[in-house]
This record gives structure tokens, sequence and C-alpha cells, in this order.
């Protein structure tokens, strides 16, 4: 517990450097900063602090019948030495959020962050050598092949966040030493509007997920199905709180505060043909659509017309540009999402019960989340992770302790009668044998 509190310490007191490395890296606002990247460490640090002598106490499991006289109990043990692969888009949160959870469980640890975050990642460098020994937490800088000469060694864990495309890789390298992995993914988030959302609060809240980080988040809202009936005024709405938050003009929002670049120029040349390969395919450009190459800005961008032929359809679109589908029947859309891969995350923008349950029932995602978006992962007691292609295990709290550990199971006999049915196989005991089938299983 004490490492948790001094990471904790020397956060607080380089607070203005984590502000000021992330605004040299893509000029992420500083609220933005203390919102998303220093408050979910925190609160994973406090949580821990609260709860881990409990998640370390030996756990008592009841047994059948049949176990009768047998003690049995769960204990958490530390895996060993962890690999944490971090990404660019929240480098401080999802470089310390996992190392709070693997110290918890009384692991050392190797970071290695994204080298599209140099900045960032020469500061998270700074904070772990003066708060850690060198013997329980490094951080190794560097590109890809650093990453690939990291996961050739016989990791106990490895925990990576990033696209499905590099989770894959490191699944692979993990086989080859048989070790455990949790891989945070990505995917196509779906968000749906219904005919009985709230227009104004969807639209509020779905600019704060979408837009926030320039898009650059894995559970950012990927594209919109809205119910044909509401579409006009969604999309109004939309328009209408794009520009209360940013600014009315593009001139506005590309020297106001609150909104951050895309980080390399290479993912902005992705999101720019992504975007024009769907306008030239027929989609049109609702709001937005202003690009400068020379500062990776790509302004707030609702598209609409998007088929399922467009890349912009297939594709993770991680970035400022949110297609708007409009349906007819909300079966469709079940099919729609179910036709792709397992989401990340899906958000449900409804007030009928009924539509909400049948969405959850017929779908399967890493989590949902209803007449919201997002916030879910700020959650302490909820499990964070996706499933098949948008990840695999979870983190967050217990859960991310758990990610940790292992589940060492422990077994006392006190005075057990599974004696009387060992061999010889008398007469006798085979009755018992079929006694014990018949009655206790």
């Amino acid at each position: 517990m004490a490492m948790l509190a001094r990471l904790k310490d020397t956060m607080k007191r380089r607070e203005a450097d984590v502000v000021q490395a992330l605004y040299a890296d893509f000029r992420k606002p500083e609220p933005e900063v203390r919102l998303t990247e220093l408050f979910p460490v925190y609160q994973e640090i406090s949580h821990a602090r609260r709860h881990l002598r409990s998640w370390l106490k030996p756990h008592r499991v009841h047994g059948s019948l049949g176990m009768f006289g047998l003690a049995a109990q769960v204990r958490y043990q530390p895996k060993g030495v962890c690999l944490i692969i971090s990404p660019w888009n929240y480098p401080v949160n999802l470089s310390f959020g996992p190392l709070v959870s693997a110290l918890a469980a009384g692991n050392s640890c190797i970071i290695k962050p994204s080298e599209l975050t140099p900045a960032t990642s020469a500061l998270l460098k700074e904070i772990v050598e003066e708060t850690f020994p060198r013997d329980l937490v490094a951080v190794c800088e560097g590109d890809a092949e650093v990453s690939q000469v990291l996961l050739e060694l016989p990791f106990d864990h490895i925990f990576f966040t990033g696209s499905p495309t590099v989770g894959k890789i490191v699944m692979a390298a993990a086989a080859k030493h048989l070790t455990s992995v949790t891989l945070e993914l990505g995917g196509k988030s779906p968000t749906i509007v219904d005919a009985t959302a709230n227009i104004e609060d969807a639209a509020r809240k779905i600019v704060w997920g979408k837009f926030s980080n320039n898009g650059q988040t894995c559970i950012a809202p990927d594209h919109i199905y809205v119910s044909r009936s509401q579409a006009p005024a969604l999309v109004e709405a939309l328009r209408r709180e794009i520009k209360r938050v940013y600014g009315q003009s593009e001139s506005q929002q590309k020297s106001g505060p609150d909104y951050c670049r895309i980080v390399a120029p290479r993912h902005f040349e992705r999101l720019s043909a992504l975007t024009d390969d769907a306008t030239s395919r027929g989609a049109t450009i609702l709001e937005g659509g202003a690009r400068d190459p020379g500062q990776n800005y790509f302004s707030p961008t609702l598209l609409g017309g998007t088929t399922p032929q467009m890349a912009i359809s297939r594709e993770e679109i991680f970035g400022p540009v949110l297609p708007i589908i409009e349906y007819d029947d909300i079966g469709s859309v079940v099919d729609a999402i179910n036709a792709g891969p397992k989401p990340l995350a899906i958000y449900i923008f409804s007030h009928d019960a009924a539509v909400r349950e049948d969405i959850i029932r017929r779908t399967s995602s890493g989590g949902v989340c209803i007449n919201n978006n997002v916030v879910q992962f700020l959650h302490p007691n909820l499990p964070f992770g996706g499933v098949n292609n948008s990840g695999i295990g979870t983190a967050h709290g217990f859960y991310g302790f758990k990610a940790f550990s292992h589940e060492r199971a422990i077994l006392r006999d006190r005075f057990s009668v599974l004696r009387i049915l060992f061999p010889p196989y008398t007469p006798t005991v085979k009755k018992l044998i079929n006694l014990t089938v018949r009655l206790l299983g």
C-alpha cells in the first residue's frame, strides 16, 4: 500500500508537468487531462488501498456434501514479473491504471509506453524513477522494435492496450511462453437513439463522449443508429452542441482551448482517407469536415448517408468523425451490430425498458451504457473489458487485481470420508460408490 501512496504523491507533485507534456504531445486540454488522465488513476489508487486487505484475505469456499470434512479456500498470489504495453491516446491513465492493479496484487512491472507521445513517455519514466525501486517498476521507452524485444521475454503476465491487430501479435508472442494476457482492445462501439430518447440530453452526452480527446478513445461512440423519426432533430441538436462547446465558427473551433489534435500525421491521413472514401461514395458531411494537416487538426464532423460498403463502416474510426445512420426497425440495428465483431461498448439512448432489454439480450459487447456513454470506464466496481475482437480479460478495481493475480486453490483434509471409497473395490465399496453417484451427483 505504501508504494501506491507514493505513486499518488509523486503524481500530485508533478501534475503541472503532466498537463504540459500532454499539451506538447497533442494539445490535450488541461481539464481533460485532469478528468481523463489523473482522476482515474487517483480513484484506482484510493479504491485499491481501501479494499486491498479484504482482496488479499483467503476466501473460504463451500463444497458439496461429497466434500464433507474438507476445508477449502482460494488465495490470491502475485503472478510475478508483468509487462504493461500502454497506448498513446491516454498515456498516463492507461499506463498507471494497470500498474496500480499490478502492484496491488504484489507484482513487479515493466511499462512500455507509446513512442507517439514522447513528452509524456519521458515524464512517465521520471515519475516511475522518482517513486519506485528499479527492481520493482521500470519504464522502457522506444518504438515497435523495443516492444518486439520485450515480447520475446518470458513475462508472467502481459497487459496490452491497443488495436485488435497489434493485440493478435501480442497474444501470439505470449503463447510462445504460455504467458497469460489481458488485452484491452477496441472496435466499433455503436450508439442507438430510439424514438423515446431525450434528444437534447443524448446530443450533449454524445458530443462529449465522441469529441473529447478528439475522438481518440477506444470506447467513444463510433457511429449512431437513430430512429428515422428522430434523425432530423438529433442532427440539429448535435450541430448546436458542437457549436456551443467548441465554437460557432471553424476558426473558433480551431483556435479554442478545449479541442485537442490528432496525435500523428499518419493517423490524420488515415482519418482523411476514411472520410474522403465515404464522401466519394455518396456520404454527405452534415457538420464540420475542416482539416489542417499542418496542425493535425480535424474538426468535429458529422456524416450522413454512409453505407456498409464504405471503409468507414467497417474500420474503427478512432477520431472526430461521427456517421449517423437512420433506421426504421430496431431489429435491423441488432442484425447490423451482430454482423460485425463484438464491440467494446454499446450505448442505448432510450426510455423504453423493453427496447433496452431486447437489445442487451440479443447482442454481445464488453459493456452497455444506457442513456449515457463512456462513463462506464470510471466506475470502480464494474469490470472493464471487451469480448473476443474487442478484448480478453477485464480491468479496474477488484477485476484488475484479479487480472494480475493467480487464484490458488487450497484444500485441507480434516476428516474426509472419501477414504471409504478407495480401492480395493470390494462389493461394499462398489455399492458405496454407486450410492454416492446416485445421491450426490
